[in-house]
C-alpha cells in the first residue's frame, strides 16, 4: 500500500515539474531530486525523532526571515516522542508557521482544526501551487523531506503526511538552502491566501450594515406641512370624552409623518398643577372682542411633549371655572373669545400654519374669523378644516348674543351660514359653511348625518356641502392602551398569551368590585357617559333577563340622574352579580377592558366610538348596534363561517339587543374554541392612529398643492 501511494505521489510531482519548469527552472531541478529521496523516506514518518533534528536546524536558519515560524517549531518536536501521532501533529504544526507569517493567525488556524478536511483540500490545492513557483514548492516540500530521515515501512503513515504536507510549510527542513528561500515565501504565500479571506469578510460586513439600514425610514423625505389644531380639550390636560383622546393622539401621529404641529387650547384652571408648573410664558397682548368695547388680555403659555407644541390661551376671566363646559350662557362668550384669540396668537407668535384644523362647535367660528376679520392678516392664507365629533352639540343661541360676542359682520348671519332660523344662530353651521373641508369620525356617520334621522336639523346644509365632507375613522393610542404594558392591570398580557393571562384580570376585577370570584362567569362591561345617546334605556330594560346566574354586569360612568339611579338600584338588588361604579375612573376603565369578556355599546347613534376599539385591543369582544363608527369597526360574527369580530344588532330595539347578548353567551359557553379565535383576531387587528393619520395627511396635501 505504501509503495502504491508513493508512486502516485511521484507521478504528481513529475507532472508538477513539467508544468513548473518554464516558470522557474531552478526550483524544478530541486524538485526532481526531492521525489527520489521522498519515495523511500516517506515511511520514516513514524520516526520523527530524526525529523525533529533536521527540522530544528531548518527552523534556526529560517528564524531571521520569520521569527514566528521558529516559535511554533517546538510543536514539531513533541510529535517526535509519539511516533504514531506524528502525522497528525506534523500537519497542524506545519500549518502554524503559515498562520504566523501572516498575523491573521486565527483565520489560518481554524481550517487546521479539521484535519481530514484540511488534508483533502491541501492535496488538491497545493499541487497547483507547487506548479506555479518554486517558493511554493518550498512550502510543501518540508513535510515530504522530513519523512526521509527515517526509512521504515511505516510508509503507510507517511502517506497521510504527504497529503497533509501541502498544507505544511516546513519541508525545507531537509534542504537547508531551500529553507532560506522558503522563509520569505512562507511570508508571502500566506499573505496571498489570507487576502481572499479579508476580501470575503469585507462584503459580509457591508451586507450586515446594509441590512441594519434597511428598516430605517427617513421621514424627512415626506412632504412637510404645518398644522394648528384648535379645540376645547386634550388629554392629559383636560378630557371629558373622545375629543380629548383625538386631540392628543392625532397630532402626535402627524408629527411622526413629518408634520409641524401645534395644539392650541384654553388654559382652564382645572388643568392639573403638574402641567401648569411646566408651562413656559411666551408672551401676551390685548385683543378687542365683539361689541363689548373692551380689550381683553391674551396670555400664551407653552408646553412641549413628543414633538408637539401645546399653546394655552390664558385669560382667567373666561377659563377660571373648574369644568370646561358649563352652560351656553357662559360657553358662548368663552368660545367666541377662544376662537378669535387662537388666530390672533398665531399672528403674534409669527407662526403661520398651512392648515388650521378645528374641532366641534367650540372652535367652529375659527373658519368664519379666518375668512372675515383675519382675511388680510398673515394667518389668513391658511386653509381650514372642521371636524365634527358629535353633531348633536352645535352651539345654538340667539342671534343678538352671538353677534355681540363674536363681532362678526352681518353678512355671515344668513341662512347659508350662521343663521339657524329667524331667531337663532348656529356656530357649528357657520363653521361648516366657511371651512375648506369638513371631516367626521367615520364613513358611515358621514352618510348618516345627511339624513333627517341623524342630521340634527343640519342634514340639508350638510347635503349642500357634501362635496367637501369626508369620513375618517378614529384610532386609539397604543402607548396609552396596551395590555402588554398597562400599569393598571393585575397581570399584563399580549396576543401570544391572552388566553392564559386574561383570566387573571377577570378574577382581579371580580375581587375589586365585590363580585363572585368565578372565572367561568360571563362578564359584560359597560363604560360610557350615562346619556340617552348611549342606548342605556335599552340596557336598563334587559338587565333582569341578562342576569341568569351565569352572567355578571359591570357599569362605569356618570351622566343623567335617571340612569345613575337605575344602575345603583340594580347593584343593591343583585349583590355579587351587578356592579355600578357611578364615577369617572380611568384606571378602572382599563381594568374593565382587560377583565370583561364582552363590552356593551348599544348606542342610539355613535359618530365613531372608542370604547369598542379599546375593548378589541384588550381581547374583549364588542356587542354593538350597527350605527356610525360601530358599524365601520365591528363585523358581526358568523356562526357558519366563523368570520367577524363581534356581535351586532341593527334596529334600536331592546329585544334585538338581548338577542345579540344571548348569541355572544352561546358562543362563549358552547363553542369556546371559536370564541378564543375571535379574541385573538380582535387583538391582532390594527386599530391604531397610523392609517387614519395618513388619511389626514393626504387631505392636508390635497388642500395645499405647491
Amino acid at each position: 500500500m505504501a509503495r502504491k501511494k508513493t508512486d502516485t505521489i511521484d507521478e504528481k510531482i513529475t507532472e508538477t515539474k513539467e508544468s513548473a519548469a518554464p516558470q522557474a527552472e531552478k526550483p524544478a531541478e530541486k524538485k526532481e531530486a526531492a521525489p527520489k529521496e521522498a519515495a523511500p523516506k516517506k515511511a520514516p514518518a513514524k520516526k520523527p525523532a530524526s525529523t525533529a533534528k533536521k527540522a530544528v536546524p531548518a527552523a534556526e536558519k529560517a528564524a531571521p526571515a520569520a521569527e514566528k515560524p521558529e516559535e511554533k517549531k517546538p510543536a514539531a518536536e513533541k510529535p517526535a516522542e509519539k511516533k504514531e501521532a506524528a502525522p497528525k501533529k506534523a500537519a497542524s504544526s506545519a500549518k502554524k508557521p503559515a498562520s504566523a507569517a501572516k498575523k491573521a493567525a486565527p483565520a489560518a488556524e481554524k481550517p487546521a482544526e479539521k484535519k481530514p478536511a484540511a488534508r483533502k483540500s491541501a492535496s488538491k490545492k497545493t499541487a497547483p501551487v507547487v506548479e506555479d513557483a518554486a517558493p511554493v514548492v518550498a512550502e510543501t516540500a518540508p513535510v515530504v523531506e522530513a519523512a526521509p530521515v527515517v526509512e521504515e515501512a511505516p510508509a503507510v503513515a507517511a502517506a497521510p503526511v504527504v497529503e497533509a504536507a501541502p498544507a505544511v510549510e516546513a519541508q525545507p527542513a531537509s534542504e537547508e538552502a531551500p529553507v532560506v528561500d522558503a522563509a520569505p515565501v512562507v511570508e508571502e504565500a500566506p499573505a496571498v491566501a489570507a487576502e481572499p479571506a479579508a476580501v470575503e469578510a469585507a462584503p459580509a460586513e457591508e451586507a450586515a450594515a446594509v441590512e441594519e439600514a434597511q428598516p430605517v425610514f427617513d421621514m424627512s423625505t415626506l412632504p412637510r406641512r404645518s398644522v394648528a389644531f384648535i379645540g376645547s380639550e386634550c388629554h392629559p390636560f383636560v378630557k371629558t370624552g373622545g375629543l380629548g383622546d383625538v386631540m392628543y393622539a392625532l397630532p402626535r401621529e402627524l408629527a411622526r409623518l413629518n408634520c409641524d404641529v401645534r395644539v392650541i387650547l384654553p388654559r382652564y384652571a382645572c388643568i392639573p398643577q403638574e402641567y401648569q408648573d411646566k408651562m413656559v410664558y411666551r408672551g401676551e397682548f390685548y385683543m378687542d372682542l365683539g361689541n363689548t368695547g373692551r380689550s381683553y388680555y391674551v396670555g400664551i403659555m407653552e408646553y412641549i411633549n413628543d414633538g408637539v407644541v401645546y399653546d394655552f390661551i390664558d385669560n382667567q376671566e373666561f377659563f377660571s371655572s373648574g369644568n370646561p363646559y358649563l352652560n351656553l350662557v357662559d360657553d358662548i362668550p368663552k368660545y367666541c373669545f377662544f376662537s378669535k384669540a387662537a388666530l390672533a396668537a398665531l399672528n403674534y407668535m409669527d407662526w403661520i400654519p398651512d392648515i388650521v384644523h378645528c374641532h366641534d362647535w367650540q372652535a367652529a367660528l375659527v373658519p368664519v374669523y379666518l375668512r372675515t376679520l383675519f382675511h388680510d392678516t398673515p394667518v389668513g392664507r391658511a386653509k381650514s378644516i372642521l371636524t365634527i365629533h358629535n353633531l348633536r352639540f352645535q352651539g345654538v343661541y340667539n342671534i343678538p348674543t352671538i353677534k355681540y360676542w363674536s363681532g362678526l359682520p352681518d353678512s355671515v348671519f344668513n341662512m347659508g351660514a350662521l343663521q339657524q332660523d329667524y331667531v337663532e344662530a348656529n356656530m357649528l353651521k357657520g363653521g361648516l359653511a366657511y371651512a375648506d373641508r369638513i371631516t367626521t369620525v367615520s364613513g358611515t356617520y358621514a352618510a348618516e348625518i345627511q339624513t333627517p334621522e341623524y342630521g340634527e336639523r343640519l342634514e340639508d346644509h350638510l347635503r349642500y356641502h357634501n362635496w367637501k365632507l369626508r369620513g375618517i375613522v378614529n384610532g386609539i393610542d397604543y402607548e396609552m392602551w396596551d395590555p402588554a404594558t398597562d400599569p393598571a392591570l393585575a397581570e399584563n398580557y399580549w396576543l401570544g398569551n391572552v388566553l392564559e393571562h386574561k383570566m387573571a384580570n377577570k378574577r382581579a376585577l371580580q375581587r375589586e368590585l365585590g363580585l363572585e370570584e368565578d372565572e367561568s362567569k360571563f362578564v359584560i362591561g359597560l363604560i360610557s357617559r350615562l346619556t340617552n345617546q348611549k342606548g342605556l334605556d335599552l340596557v336598563s330594560s334587559i338587565i333582569p333577563q341578562v342576569l341568569d346566574g351565569n352572567t355578571q354586569v359591570v357599569v362605569l360612568g356618570t351622566g343623567d340622574a335617571q340612569y345613575e339611579d337605575t344602575f345603583r338600584w340594580y347593584e343593591a338588588t343583585n349583590r355579587g352579580t351587578f356592579s355600578a361604579c357611578i364615577q369617572y375612573d380611568e384606571a378602572r376603565a382599563h381594568r374593565i377592558y382587560a377583565g370583561a369578556d364582552a363590552l356593551l355599546v348599544p348606542s342610539r347613534f355613535e359618530p365613531c366610538g372608542l370604547t369598542q376599539l379599546n375593548a378589541m385591543h384588550y381581547g374583549t369582544l364588542p356587542i354593538v348596534r350597527e350605527t356610525g363608527g360601530l358599524k365601520d369597526t365591528v363585523e358581526p360574527y358568523n356562526d357558519f363561517t366563523g368570520d367577524g369580530n363581534g356581535f351586532t344588532f341593527d334596529r334600536y330595539e331592546a329585544g334585538l339587543l338581548l338577542d345579540a347578548v344571548n348569541r355572544a353567551k352561546t358562543v362563549y359557553f358552547t363553542n369556546r374554541y371559536h370564541w378564543d379565535e375571535v379574541v385573538q383576531r380582535d387583538m391582532a387587528k390594527d386599530v391604531s392612529w397610523q392609517n387614519s393619520a395618513r388619511q389626514y395627511k393626504d387631505l392636508y396635501l390635497e388642500l395645499t398643492q405647491w
